[in-house]
């Protein structure tokens, strides 16, 4: 449920002037905007489950990226049932500006390819179908010169063989791994929320830059409660978070019980000191390693 200083679901991701969300709960046009995010780059929309609370803002952010003056198709994916929700909202939404594209998830895992990431959807446990969302941005090998060199490839090649393209210099044929370096680690995050501690989470989530988990409660004694209703006690979401080995561990996704999330932080940061207690509008860049 919202609460005054509290929208509800959504995350945004950019990269290279694209924009994705995950979830839209009731609002989150109103966040977006508020973030100075511009609604006309987001071109993919990951949904989690069917609650209201994770897609009742789907019409406004529609209308929003349709008002914007997008043209190019927008991707949808989410569990089965997405395209029967749509169906239902389509009298809010006569005249999109855009070609809208439904992809409904079925199966355990599925795997697509937008803006340049590798992205997985694993299923995990809630009283409904529930997938959580696994990124991958790669990171290409270090362009060796000496070799390249070593080899008489011109500077005017080398962004090409960076790029993971073959050359031709002076007859001969100069493969991209002639002259890059070993793979290097890229930047994964992984987002999750109304779900039970899962082994789906815990291997999507190993070794994570950025780990965003619900936490519904704070308060350890209410487990019985989170295993009835298929939530998660910030201790379960830390003992996840430790077990993964994930660099840092944002909590979303409160209890209206619970008003004040942040209370909570100095024990949850003596738990796991690269926690930290979500708050609307917080965001980082993650970078490589250098």
């Amino acid at each position: 449920m919202p609460l005054p200083n509290r929208w509800l679901t959504s995350l945004l991701v950019t990269y290279g002037g694209e924009a994705l969300i995950v979830d839209c709960g009731d609002g989150a046009q109103i966040a977006l905007k508020a973030h100075g995010s511009h609604p006309k780059d987001i071109g993919y929309i990951l949904i989690t489950h069917l609650h209201a609370d994770h897609v009742a803002g789907l019409p406004g952010i529609l209308l929003s990226i349709s008002n914007a003056g997008r043209t190019e198709p927008v991707q949808l994916y989410g569990p089965s049932g997405l395209r029967a929700l749509v169906r239902g909202l389509s009298i809010l939404l006569p005249d999109l500006a855009f070609p809208l594209e439904i992809i409904e998830w079925t199966d355990k895992e599925h795997r697509v390819q937008a803006m340049g990431l590798e992205i997985t959807a694993f299923g995990v446990d809630h009283r409904v179908p529930c997938y959580g969302y696994s990124f991958h941005l790669p990171r290409r090998p270090a362009f060796d010169v000496e070799k390249a060199l070593a080899l008489g490839v011109d500077r005017t090649y080398w962004r090409i063989l960076q790029r993971g393209e073959s050359v031709c210099v002076d007859g001969r044929r100069i493969l991209p791994e002639q002259v890059l370096g070993a793979p290097r680690k890229g930047l994964r995050w992984v987002y999750t929320t109304d779900t039970r501690p899962t082994t789906s989470i815990l291997l999507n989530a190993l070794g994570a830059d950025l780990f965003v988990c619900e936490g519904m409660y704070g308060d350890e004694d209410k487990v019985d409660k989170a295993r009835e209703h298929k939530h998660m006690t910030f201790g379960e979401a830390v003992a996840l978070a430790k077990a993964a080995q994930v660099k840092a561990l944002w909590l979303t996704h409160f209890s209206p019980s619970m008003p004040n999330p942040e209370e909570y932080e100095p024990a949850l940061v003596e738990a796991f000191p690269a926690a930290k207690v979500g708050v609307d509008g917080m965001s980082c860049t993650l970078r490589y390693d250098s």
